[in-house]
């Protein structure tokens, strides 16, 4: 209760009222566990069967129109999953969708895992106990960016084994995994017809993009296991998605940008779209993608327009790759998505706020949506176009038109044109479309939202140096710069990790074998070792001829570094093949990567007379998620390898005696453990850095307040991290390219990745998210394991917030969509208030609106972070937002002349454009004041 309050402004003016809910909040958060509470048999709804018809899932016998949120469940905490969930529901969402995770779920063949951030059971009662239905996509192939698709490793060990397609031993394996998810969640009964959410599930995944790579077993595959999943039980229907050829009792889907233009392949099935990709997942050293929502609402609108049914986010809440989950090659450890709540739980607005708003608009239309069996189609314009839903029935029923009951009439106009407006004529009416929008009319007749107008507030995110410890409970260890940077500590421990074979459980054959063979995704590092005879004549040949020996290997992948006698000359990385020895940085070309596939490595050796050890460590950056035949493509070293440029000839090292070692050193004494108590450890010393292959560690405070916590690590390299023990994931300081981003990003037109993209010719990720339940008060450990060298004394912790945010409403926008939704637009029992524009500003949880910072009613020029005042512009306009909003969590301000004494400028339309700063409850001086009050 208190944290709706706090998210939506319940708190008013009264500051003592303000100080008690503060004390409270801090007592409730020590006493009591933050979640929803499940019971082991608890009953979430009626239970009801799902069907469907060629229009819509039928629900309890009802046809539905339904949002969906894709949230996946191990990349957030448990103690996240409620907000994650409530806020989703807020946003409009009616179902939770996810995938399941083979690999987090059966690590070992026969060992399962449903604890902690792999506990799918509570994450599906969650869902229920917030009254949201559920999709399941069990799979079991993911894709996801996900470590190996979501495939266990031990997977491709089996004998004869064949990944997705008419092989024995991996229908096998799939059925016996897709059998016991299915049994788990019946025993649990979560499926509708048990009370329980689960409306929906989903056997395999975008199959149809890599079928014909199979040819006839690909086919005969798809058959199974469409079969397999329906001999199951489960009692609610099953989709493959990206699949036209689905057999009858499948619902085929669609996964892109758009799917406004697909259809399914039989009219008996509804129009289901699985993956709305709101945004994109970004790999090491490239630019961070970015969906504007006037395109994501425009694709949604067009959507259900051209009679779509149900629609899922891809992702809703995008999260974080902890540990070592990222697949790729090379997926990033944040997988923010630019879903509408990003990786730290906070809403992104406005995309979160302008979807919520097209969902309201979509809720009024559902009545038509559902009793229509298709639209009216009217052409406009040459580019415009109405879609009509109307049929005189009752609206709680799917066929009851003999019920005396009025017209219901929803209707959806769209401008596809990319560079103008467009007025056209509807039903005797004008109405002028913005370019790329769609308007909706829940009752044919009154424009609610159109999907290039955005009317929600945009909040600008924040990494805080200057962060609230409550300094009087709990004294702060970091030190702190002259620029109010917080760093991790000035005390800092550190050992080496030895750059040879450490270890007994090594062993020693004839030629190299393949990294994943050996290391079972144990680790991302393989050691081979090999002893290389060197002549006094081969160093004398070399001189006089001015030449080098060089190592060349036919196939490499995904990273490859060459040591020799114990150091480090050169290396390799997709796409390029240089390390730069002299400061152990990769250097790496970021155009023309060659991500997921192998490339030839040269490198220049140099070599003392007698015997040389030739040590070289591959190693992973997350394996390969998509395609066919990804249980072949491995990891590594491939294809011949060899020494040329010897004066007796060339070395073929293919045949050699190699020993082999898995991982680390450090990984195996677990250095990142709260537990270990290796002796190993010693002061670091500013002279000690930069470092290849070192281990360093220091303890840190949590700054105070409920703020996501996030680590700063670009001072860094490469490598891994760790805090209490926690593997928060890789990390890696790889610049993107410098060109590519533009200043503005146009909405109008058709998406792809590339379009708006940001941040170039910076870091791809240099803060990583730490969840505050994985963190104490005081002494954290922080771990670090960096490959490259870097700087750990320029570490710093930060938190991740809202703190500016801006609205701009002009009198010709529409008014808030909830109270439409909460009156009657069809019956028309909307009151003359409720039409009205609004302003409305929120900060996140825990914060106030501490000060107005610009407010213009008139014609205020620019954007967030950039407002101007225009020729006009009410004298009253800062007094009266600030009158409003400040000290307050949220506010809102209808757009009349009225409020602002009067019309500060007749025959013009007006706007009203807002900047605020919000500032946390918890500060120190707020604290302070708390504490002392009570």
């Amino acid at each position: 209760m208190l944290k709706k309050m706090l998210r939506r402004g319940g708190l008013g003016n009264n500051r003592k009222e303000m100080i008690v809910a503060v004390i409270f909040f801090c007592v409730c958060l020590v006493t009591i566990e933050y979640g929803v509470r499940v019971t082991e048999a608890e009953e979430y709804f009626k239970p009801f069967n799902v069907t469907y018809d060629h229009r819509a899932l039928i629900l309890d016998g009802k046809r539905r129109i339904l949002i969906s949120a894709g949230i996946h469940y191990p990349r957030a905490t448990p103690e996240m999953w409620p907000d994650l969930i409530a806020k989703s529901k807020e946003g409009g969402a009616d179902v939770i969708e996810t995938y399941v995770f083979w690999n987090g779920h059966e690590p070992v063949r026969g060992q399962y895992n449903f604890e902690g951030r792999y506990d799918l059971v509570k994450f599906v009662k969650l869902a229920a106990a917030h009254g949201l239905y559920f999709f399941l996509r069990i799979g079991p192939y993911a894709c996801a960016e996900w470590n190996f698709g979501g495939f266990p490793v031990w997977l491709r060990d089996i004998p004869g084994i064949e990944f997705r397609t008419n092989n024995e031993p991996f229908k096998e394996e799939m059925k016996r995994f897709v059998s016991k998810m299915v049994n788990m969640m019946r025993e649990e009964m979560l499926f509708s017809w048990q009370g329980g959410p689960i409306i929906l599930l989903q056997i395999e995944n975008e199959y149809g993009n890599i079928e014909s790579s199979y040819g006839k077993g690909g086919k005969e595959y798809v058959k199974w296991a469409a079969k397999m999943a329906l001999s199951l039980g489960a009692g609610v229907p099953w989709v493959m998605c990206r699949q036209q050829d689905a057999p009858y009792d499948i619902i085929d889907t669609c996964n892109a940008y758009y799917c406004d233009g697909f259809k399914p392949n039989s009219h008996n099935k509804p129009t289901i779209w699985t993956e709305n990709w709101d945004g994109w997942y970004t790999q090491w050293g490239e630019k961070l993608p970015h969906r504007p929502v006037e395109d994501l609402a425009f694709a949604v609108a067009r959507f259900f327009q051209r009679g779509g049914s149900f629609q899922n986010y891809y992702m809703y809440f995008g999260g974080t790759n902890f540990g070592r989950t990222a697949g790729g090659p090379l997926q990033i450890t944040s997988y923010d998505y630019d879903a509408p709540i990003d990786e730290y739980g906070l809403l992104h607005e406005p995309k979160w706020g302008h979807l919520k708003d097209l969902h309201a608009a979509l809720k009024l239309c559902e009545p038509a949506l559902v009793t229509a069996d298709s639209p009216t189609y009217i052409k406009l314009g040459p580019k415009q176009e109405a879609h009509v839903y109307q049929a005189n029935v009752h609206p709680d029923g799917l066929n009851l038109s003999s019920f005396e009951s009025p017209s219901i009439c929803s209707a959806f106009l769209a401008n596809i044109d990319e560079k103008r407006e467009a007025t056209v004529t509807f039903r005797g009416r004008r109405y002028t479309i913005p370019p790329w929008s769609v308007s909706v009319l829940p009752d044919c007749t009154n424009t609610v939202f159109n999907t290039a107008k955005v009317r929600a507030q945009t909040s600008v995110k924040l990494v805080e140096f200057d962060l609230p410890t409550v300094s009087n409970i709990f004294p702060a260890q970091q030190s702190r710069d002259h620029n109010g940077i917080y760093y991790i500590s000035k005390s800092w421990m550190t050992t080496k990790e030895p750059l040879n074979i450490w270890s007994k459980s090594s062993f020693t054959v004839e030629g190299i074998w393949e990294h994943l063979n050996v290391t079972k995704d144990q680790s991302d590092y393989l050691w081979y070792s090999t002893r290389i005879s060197v002549s006094d004549s081969d160093i004398l040949f070399w001189e006089e001829n001015d030449v080098r020996p060089k190592l060349t290997i036919d196939g490499v992948r995904d990273i490859l570094r060459v040591f020799v006698n114990g150091q480090l000359i050169g290396g390799s990385i997709q796409g390029s093949l240089h390390l730069n020895h002299t400061t152990s940085l990769i250097s790496c070309p970021s155009e023309g990567n060659a991500v997921g596939h192998w490339i030839k490595v040269v490198q220049s050796l140099q070599f003392l007379p007698g015997y040389n050890d030739l040590t070289l460590l591959t190693q992973t950056v997350g394996l390969q998620n998509y395609g066919a035949f990804i249980e072949k493509d491995g990891a590594g070293i491939r294809g011949t390898i060899k020494i040329t440029g010897f004066k007796n000839g060339d070395i073929d090292l293919s045949k050699s005696l190699w020993t082999h070692q898995v991982g680390l050193q450090g990984e195996f004494l677990k250095l990142y453990s709260e537990e270990n108590e290796n002796s190993g450890w010693v002061k670091l010393t500013p002279d000690g850095i930069p470092s290849t292959f070192t281990w360093y560690k220091a303890y840190f405070d949590v700054p105070g307040g409920l703020d996501p916590v996030a680590l700063d690590l670009k001072s860094m390299g490469k490598g891994q991290a760790w805090v209490n023990g926690h593997h928060i994931g890789r990390y890696w300081t790889r610049v993107s390219p410098k060109s590519g981003c533009k200043q503005v990003c146009d909405y109008r037109g058709a998406y792809d990745s590339d379009k708006c993209t940001t941040n170039c010719g910076k870091p791809t990720q240099t803060l990583y998210h730490v969840p505050r339940s994985w963190l104490r008060v005081s002494n954290n450990l922080l771990v670090i394991l960096e490959e490259t060298g870097g700087n750990p004394f320029e570490i710093s912790v930060k938190l991740h917030l809202s703190r500016i945010i801006c609205a701009q409403v002009s009198e010709s926008n529409h008014p808030p969509l909830q109270k439409l939704v909460n009156a009657d637009l069809i019956r028309e029992e909307v009151s003359a208030d409720d039409t009205i524009p609004e302003l409305q500003l929120y900060c996140q949880a825990g914060h106030t609106i501490s000060s107005i910072t610009f407010a213009s009613f008139g014609t205020p020029r620019g954007s967030c972070q950039n407002f101007s005042r225009g020729n006009c512009h009410a004298p009253s306009s800062m007094s009266i937002v600030s009158k409003e909003c400040q000290g307050k969590n949220s506010c809102s301000i209808k757009i009349l002349d009225s409020v602002f004494g009067g019309d500060p400028c007749p025959g013009v339309e007006k706007t009203l454009s807002v900047e605020a700063r919000c500032t946390s409850l918890l500060s120190d001086s707020f604290f302070q004041e708390a504490v002392s009050s009570s």
